[in-house]
């Protein structure tokens, strides 16, 4: 049921996103490995390394909007990520922005920023509680190894890639997506998500 939630949220932003484009836009398909630790621990961005598993990216990415000049003509991206284990799935939109490596074409850098949804766990409730069986406090002490605390179900999704461009219509990502609450949308527990992975990208 809370994939099939996801599901028609992430249909409900693609198809605004894919109304922002005149024709124009490029398909998302990635690959990543669910919570990695190491570049969390790197940049204090506090990735929690409880679940496991693959994630599957499907998506969407406008071609640039010429009329946010002002923004830096930005992309707008959506998103929707579903992980093997059913654990943490996800629903994400936000903008990017290519910048290349000398003329257009061949290399470029991606920064993004967005928004998500998850169905992830949130506000798992104590261990140390007074007065519950040693069978509740085994089932909370289960929940706390292997299931991350996002805190809120509204996250931040910024987001880094380096890409290539093989030619017009293909191009490969090596791309990096956090997820965390940044202590805006919940004060208290932020372990976060990060997923690191490769996307093709198809244009139209």
């Amino acid at each position: 049921m809370k994939t099939a939630l996801l599901a028609a949220a992430a249909c409900a932003v693609l198809t605004l996103a894919a109304g922002t484009a005149a024709s124009a836009g490029e398909l998302i398909v990635g690959a990543y490995k669910h919570d990695v630790t190491f570049i969390g621990e790197a940049v204090g961005l506090g990735a929690a390394g409880r679940e496991d598993g693959v994630d599957l990216h499907v998506g969407y990415r406008t071609d640039r909007l010429e009329n946010l000049r002002w923004l830096g003509k930005p992309q707008v991206h959506a998103f929707l990520s579903l992980n093997s284990e059913n654990t943490s799935n996800f629903v994400a939109a936000g903008l990017s922005w290519p910048i290349d490596f000398g003329d257009k074409g061949g290399f470029y850098f991606r920064p993004g920023m967005g928004l998500a949804y998850t169905d992830g766990e949130t506000n798992l409730p104590p261990v140390n509680q007074p007065g519950i069986s040693q069978a509740e406090i085994d089932r909370r002490l289960k929940l706390y190894y292997t299931r991350i605390d996002f805190g809120s179900k509204v996250l931040f999704q910024p987001e880094l890639n380096l890409g290539y461009r093989f030619n017009d219509r293909w191009a490969t990502e090596l791309s990096y997506v956090h997820l965390s609450n940044g202590q805006i949308f919940h004060q208290g527990k932020n372990q976060g998500l990060d997923d690191l992975g490769v996307r093709l990208l198809y244009a139209f």
